[in-house]
């Protein structure tokens, strides 16, 4: 009995004697020893560098380009127009009301003319979109409706005779309209769309229904209170004499009249419901449709990839019903395209909205001194550096996307279009996707005031939440980039020329089909991990190793569960190889635009950002490199520890970083990211004198 006291008073003597030492840690930790001040210990880690000096106005510059004037002019007129500004409280009518209003005062009264530069400068028209949703997400996406979606569907669709009729009247808003694809029950299936468009011979006119509920048009914005006329996608029925039936033609677009141009009364035949409160972007009027023998004249058929003749007779340059389908979705590709960049515009908002409040913010610090800001913890730095510089890198790729947009438009070459196609897919659905995770990591990152309303973070997150859905399912999306990749797979080893996008496909596949070199998986120093040749092949490797091994695992599964069956086993795999190709891309076009930066200082700190954001998703995914002997221990801790390094290298910067977005305080708005007297703004917003 005794002996078992002696042990007990021993294991609780332990026991006290470990919690001192823990306690004893704590301490040391939140009240570190007094001659070693937080300056000493960060000089001491990190004596390899100095902090650069960064021309914000040459950094801001090169990244904003050529289309500035046309946003410092929106930002002007919304800054002079406060009537215009969107409060932080207000009701889904009255933002309805508010959002069309500054719309018609974008176009009518600061001279802004969107689609006109939907037509003839596409890159300016997303420099406008850009501007127009960093003022109020919801103003930026009533706007993509009217001038790309709607507009656009016109003007991409149609034919001459349907520019000459709407052209004006979408661009000056006396047409406002709507874009009807979606429907209850298909939404990225879009073949599979149910909404009828038969033909009637006798009085010329096609006859549009909606055949069942699952049929009723969804989500369709502009339509609950504004708009007067919708493009609707709907399958084409024509008259078959020597079947005596009817052919089915494949979805095509139709201009239908939705209410009256003078009383605004909806039209006989047509039902519209309002969609009703959302989660975010409460300032577009989402409705739903219903048609009920709804007659629309022959040339309301947007024609430009097949037409029907007074007779009923079927013609079209493509040669098959997929054919057309690809060419009309082709020309739709805009949506995506803004969507990705218009994503980046948010990420650089919210991360404005962070790090400056980071900078500001100060808790604890060594004892007997003043606070240090909380973008001093490394813990800080590790959740807002690699976003700042995701941010960097999304900018430059989405921008190469414009122009490659912008080229594709011009030239309609078919390579190019191909491109165009699967890099919008693959971009809006990683950034996207990034962006909404970031939101919350921001909001986090500003503790309880994050939390308020007026600084953004909650309005940001849930406007843009919606990104991930529209114009294709984020996953659905990736899937359309992994078969891109598979099929570029089998043009490699059947000796055809690959794709622009995937030209590195060639080189990077037949260094993954040898062994990793072992001498240069063992190398670990600074120059070698900030090779940009070196964190190019690295992600290139990955994308070919993905490849290769997913196209293995489809041959295996497809013989006993068939194609559709083996595709949705290796779906996951799919989904990781699409965002690791995309990840590629990204910084292939991050590398270009560092190299090609004509100021000294802005390429300098491009360079770290970039390296950043490279040694940042290479440890992230460290064990795909490990597991096949790409990069040994050794290597992999050099890789973390110098992507440390950097994320404190770039918090040095980050305010020259977040200064070059060149963002003015009344478009950030949140009270905690004003650039001077940031907390007594907000003291004075809750009441205080």
């Amino acid at each position: 009995m005794q002996t078992l006291n002696s042990k007990s008073k021993s294991n609780n003597n332990e026991s006290n004697s470990d919690a001192e030492r823990r306690i004893e840690r704590l301490s040391l930790h939140l009240n570190p020893i007094p001659h070693l001040s937080w300056n000493n210990i960060e000089m001491e880690n990190c004596s390899r560098g100095k902090k650069l000096i960064v021309d914000t106005n040459s950094l801001s510059g090169y990244m904003r380009g050529k289309h500035r004037e046309i946003q410092e002019k929106i930002f002007d007129y919304f800054n002079a127009n406060p009537h215009l500004q969107t409060p932080i409280e207000i009701s889904k009518d009255n933002h309805r009301e508010l959002c069309m209003n500054q719309l018609l005062g974008l176009v009518r009264e600061a001279g802004v003319k969107p689609l006109h530069y939907v037509v003839n400068d596409p890159a300016k028209y997303f420099a406008i979109l850009e501007a127009v949703g960093s003022v109020d997400m919801s103003l930026g996406i009533k706007m993509g409706v009217q001038y790309s979606l709607w507009g656009g569907s016109v003007i991409n669709l149609g034919t001459q005779k349907h520019k000459d009729k709407y052209y004006d009247g979408i661009d000056n808003l006396d047409y406002p309209g709507c874009f009807a694809m979606t429907e209850l029950h298909h939404g990225s299936n879009v073949q599979g769309l149910q909404t009828l468009a038969t033909f009637d011979p006798i009085t010329d006119e096609f006859i549009i229904d909606t055949p069942n509920d699952g049929a009723i048009k969804w989500w369709i914005g502009n339509a609950a209170v504004h708009g007067k006329f919708a493009t609707v996608f709907a399958r084409l029925k024509l008259p078959n004499y020597d079947a005596k039936g009817v052919s089915d033609m494949g979805v095509h677009a139709f201009i239908v009249p939705i209410r009256d141009m003078k009383t605004h009364q909806t039209l006989p035949g047509i039902e519209i419901h309002d969609c009703g409160h959302k989660v975010g972007l409460n300032g577009v009027d989402n409705g739903a449709l219903r048609f009920r023998s709804v007659r629309i004249p022959r040339d309301n058929l947007l024609n430009r990839f097949g037409d029907v003749s007074r007779d009923g007779k079927y013609t079209s340059t493509l040669p098959s019903v997929n054919k057309r389908f690809g060419a009309t979705l082709g020309e739709l590709v805009g949506g995506r395209v803004g969507l990705a960049y218009s994503s980046v515009s948010v990420l650089k908002v919210s991360a404005t909205i962070a790090i400056r409040y980071s900078l500001l913010r100060q808790q604890f610090g060594p004892r007997d001194q003043p606070e240090v800001t909380i973008l001093d913890y490394q813990s800080h730095q590790h959740k807002l550096m690699p976003m700042l510089a995701s941010t960097y890198a999304f900018h430059f790729a989405t921008t190469n996307l414009v122009e490659k947009y912008a080229q594709m438009k011009k030239s309609h070459d078919e390579e190019l279009v191909a491109d165009v196609h699967a890099l919008s897919a693959g971009l809006k659905a990683y950034v996207t996707s990034y962006t909404a995770k970031s939101l919350s990591i921001c909001r986090e990152a500003c503790g309880g005031h994050g939390y308020a309303a007026v600084n953004r973070f909650g309005s940001l997150r849930n406007d843009h939440d919606i990104f991930q859905t529209f114009e294709g399912d984020n996953t659905v999306l990736l899937q359309q980039v992994a078969a891109d990749l598979l099929k570029q797979y089998q043009r490699k080893f059947q000796g055809g020329t690959l794709a622009v996008t995937w030209n590195y496909l060639r080189d990077s596949m037949n260094t993954y089909l040898s062994q990793p070199n072992p001498v240069t998986a063992r190398w670990e120093g600074e120059d070698h991990l900030r090779d940009p040749k070196f964190q190019l092949d690295a992600f290139r490797y990955r994308t070919s190793r993905l490849l290769h091994s997913v196209a293995v695992r489809l041959r295996k599964h497809s013989k006993p569960l068939g194609d559709f069956g083996a595709w949705n086993r290796c779906l996951n795999h799919l989904l990781t190889l699409a965002e690791s190709h995309i990840e590629s891309v990204i910084l292939a076009k991050f590398i270009e635009a560092v190299q090609s930066c004509p100021d000294a200082s802005a390429q300098a700190a491009l360079k770290l950002v970039c390296d950043l954001y490279a040694l940042d998703r290479i440890w992230n995914d460290i064990g795909t490199y490990r597991n096949v002997d790409y990069v040994a221990p050794n290597k992999a801790k050099a890789i973390h520890k110098l992507s440390e390094y950097l994320s404190f290298q770039v918090r040095n910067i980050a305010k020259e970083l977040v200064d070059a977005f060149d963002l003015p305080d009344h478009v950030t708005r949140a009270p905690i990211a004003k650039q001077s007297g940031a907390y007594s703004q907000y003291t004075q917003f809750v009441g205080f004198q």
